[in-house]
């Protein structure tokens, strides 16, 4: 038998973490593990954020609270915190498998967690450092498209394939090729995936078969606007929101969103260098500031990974263009120069566009910008990605138009300052996206599970599958 049982959210989109694991039935008694004759794989094991949950797990309780004897690998599909933030809660429940994931991937992973690490498990260094080494030895890095075998006994084997998602450099969506006596199965999960046409990435292909496919629908009730829609409304928000002289503040996830937003504001400053983005400011005078010591680290990684990068970008750099790095890019790291930005661009009327972690406004150095600022008219907040239920960002994007306030850190700040959101920025495939993503696979797939979005989103995803004629469609309770 193979089984995909879900240890995620019940609902949103944090805590990712699947299981499928194969019962190998009356194998002889030699050839059977501790593990009551099965064996299986995690793909993504991570955090849970605002108010979602688990069954039993929380953002307040991060234990792992499911079996793990019998798994024998775990499969990342990217370093989203959501996705990997519980593996060193998984190392202390005793997994001693290989950590399988993309070679973008296996360099970003320790970074990520020992940012993680610091947050929410300890600040002793040495203790940091022994997790990290240890990680260091558990990965495996796989190129995309090559078939990697994870276990092979008489009545049993599972490969797993990696192919690129689009949704953050090093993503991928995983192929598995299961066998459990006489069944074979091609079961995908899809991670997240990307929207096509992203700054800097190679849009994903549909798997060329799917038995069963596992989906998420974090925008599975909408779609994005255009790029170019969505790069000349950003150009528009930036020049109304700085012509008073104020800051635009925007809440950035460190990895893929930082990177995406740094290489459009590059190309709004080549393109309009010598026209006004505010009283007396060209465009090629306005500074970008980069507040997040963790979003820093990993666009100088990103950098490293040109490799990785499509063919739009990988043209810029044969240009002479450094769209991660250009002129008018300030980058802050200490805590004490982040305490003077805050100070400073709170009192002057400087125009400027800070981006500050985090991206859902729940911690990091985008809290003290808040503080300072959103008491503002002059200022403005513009929001690029997904704000999960319960967490600071979803408040303000709820209640910051109609003149609300928001807690922070246990204190209530009014939001003066004028709010935006621009959807197409996000990391995620809009509904069509998706749509297109399931309808490249040859075949239809007898099962879809679909995943990893809030209930309206599941429930309107669900809606367009089956009346565009898909049987076997399911929202698992997670």
């Amino acid at each position: 038998m193979i089984d995909i049982i879900h240890h995620g959210a019940t609902t949103g989109v944090t805590g990712s973490c699947h299981e499928l694991t194969l019962d190998f039935g009356a194998a002889p008694a030699l050839e059977r593990n501790s593990a009551n004759n099965t064996a299986g794989i995690l793909v993504d094991c991570g955090l849970f954020q605002g108010q979602e949950k688990g069954s039993s797990a929380s953002a307040s309780d991060l234990s792992i609270d499911f079996p793990i004897a019998h798994i024998r690998a775990l499969v990342v599909t990217h370093v989203h915190i959501d996705h990997v933030g519980r593996i060193p809660y998984l190392l202390a429940a005793g997994f001693e498998g290989p950590i399988i994931c993309s070679e973008p991937s296996a360099l970003m992973l320790p970074e990520i967690l020992e940012d993680a690490l610091k947050i929410g498990f300890t600040r002793d260094k040495r203790l940091i450092d022994r997790v990290l080494e240890l990680i260091r030895t558990r990965l495996v890095p796989v190129p995309y498209g090559q078939w990697h075998p994870v276990f092979s006994e008489q009545n049993g084997s599972l490969s797993v394939r990696l192919q690129r998602a689009g949704h953050i450099l090093g993503s991928a969506y995983v192929e598995c090729e299961a066998v459990s006596g006489v069944e074979r199965e091609r079961v995908v999960f899809s991670g997240d995936l990307g929207a096509p046409h992203a700054p800097l990435l190679q849009e994903p292909a549909s798997p060329e078969q799917a038995d069963r496919l596992v989906i998420e629908s974090t925008y599975g009730d909408k779609d994005h606007e255009s790029r170019e829609t969505r790069r000349y409304r950003l150009k528009a928000i930036l020049e109304h929101a700085l012509a008073d002289g104020g800051t635009v503040l925007i809440p950035a996830f460190s990895i893929g969103r930082t990177q995406e937003l740094l290489y459009e504001i590059e190309g709004l400053i080549h393109e309009f260098r010598h026209d006004a983005v505010a009283d007396g400011v060209a465009w090629e005078d306005l500074e970008i500031v980069v507040d997040s010591p963790l979003a820093a680290e990993f666009t100088s990684i990103y950098r490293k990974l040109k490799p990785f990068w499509n063919g739009e970008a990988a043209e810029l750099i044969r240009q002479g263009r450094h769209p991660l790095s250009f002129e008018q890019l300030t980058v802050i790291n200490s805590h004490e120069d982040h305490l003077n930005a805050v100070e400073y661009l709170a009192r002057s009327h400087r125009p400027c566009v800070v981006l500050a972690g985090s991206g859902m406004c729940a911690g990091g150095r985008v809290v003290n910008y808040l503080k300072a600022m959103l008491g503002e008219a002059r200022n403005d907040v513009l929001f690029v990605g997904y704000q999960a239920a319960g967490t600071p960002g979803r408040d303000i994007l709820s209640y910051g138009p109609q003149g609300g306030w928001v807690e922070l850190d246990g204190e209530r700040f009014d939001i003066r300052a004028r709010v935006h959101q621009v959807g197409g920025y996000s990391a995620h495939a809009g509904q069509s996206d998706l749509i297109r993503f399931i309808e490249g696979i040859a075949k239809k797939p007898r099962e879809i599970r679909v995943v990893h979005g809030d209930d309206s989103a599941k429930r309107a995803f669900k809606q367009r599958l089956d009346s565009l004629g898909y049987s076997g469609v399911l929202i698992p309770s997670e």
